[in-house]
């Protein structure tokens, strides 16, 4: 009988030489405007697919690198399925559009611009329909730590209490921007989610998750009485899950997806 002949074990690779996508850095801010802008086509691409929209409701606003007052934001009545790079226009904080050819919707842009004048650290915001999101806000309840990916939330999002119908006046705008304060998410009752992040993956990422966790909560409070994670463990994986950068980690598949199965949204 042949004997095997033994074959030594593949040497593992060095995890330096191991490719992992980080967020880029940019030579100026004209390569960095490129990059903000198709991030925010691929996006709203993603919410088109995953039915975030409903009529001319909803945006995602980033700000521009250089004129740091000033923001990309879809242009009004334009199907998030259609958006391309070229499609997007610059707005000022008083909801001007200073490029494109498009209108903006002015009372969405009122949020957003409140939120982006209370926090200069945030480069991106989302604001827009999800039937989920609408679902929980309707109660007027929290994200509660039911699962581990909600706990990403956990102490870090807030509700805004009210309902006054559509937001047009900057009062409105600014009791928002403050409710919202220093997390990254926000439920507005009666009206539905928003996130930010310090990058257009990053506020897309949360609000895809605030969405499915929503979806979640609602399942499992209708099929009994869930089990809450302790304080304890629910504030430890909010510390490993719910930086920005794991939000940027997260979105990368979805960002492939589109781009690569889309491409013409980069035109």
């Amino acid at each position: 009988m042949t004997m095997p002949i033994p074959r030594p074990n593949p040497e593992p690779i060095p995890a330096d030489q191991l490719h992992i996508t980080m967020p880029p850095t940019h030579a100026s801010p004209a390569d960095e405007r490129r990059y903000r802008k198709e991030r925010l086509a691929a996006a709203l691409r993603v919410f088109g697919r995953y039915g975030y929209e409903e009529g001319v409701a909803g945006h995602i606003t980033v700000r521009d690198p250089e004129l740091t007052d000033h923001f990309w934001v879809n242009p009004f009545g334009m199907p998030f399925a259609h958006i391309t790079v070229s499609d997007l226009i610059l707005v000022n904080e008083a909801g001007q559009v200073v490029q494109g050819r498009y209108h903006v919707n002015q009372a969405a842009f009122v949020v957003h611009s409140s939120v982006h004048r209370a926090r200069p650290d945030v480069v991106a915001v989302a604001h827009t329909r999800s039937v989920h999101g609408r679902a929980l806000s309707a109660l007027g309840e929290l994200l509660e730590p039911i699962t581990q990916d909600v706990c990403a939330f956990f102490e870090d999002h807030g509700l805004y209490d009210s309902s006054t119908g559509v937001v047009v006046d900057e009062g409105e705008g600014r009791r928002i921007a403050a409710a919202l304060g220093a997390y990254k998410a926000l439920i507005l009752r009666n009206r539905g989610l928003l996130t930010v992040g310090d990058s257009v993956d990053a506020a897309a990422w949360w609000f895809i998750a605030m969405e499915r966790a929503c979806q979640a909560q609602l399942a499992a409070k209708a099929a009994g009485k869930p089990v809450p994670v302790d304080h304890e463990s629910a504030a430890r994986i909010r510390e490993q899950l719910g930086s920005d950068l794991v939000a940027w980690i997260n979105y990368q598949p979805l960002y492939l997806q589109i781009t690569r199965g889309e491409p013409d949204l980069l035109n």
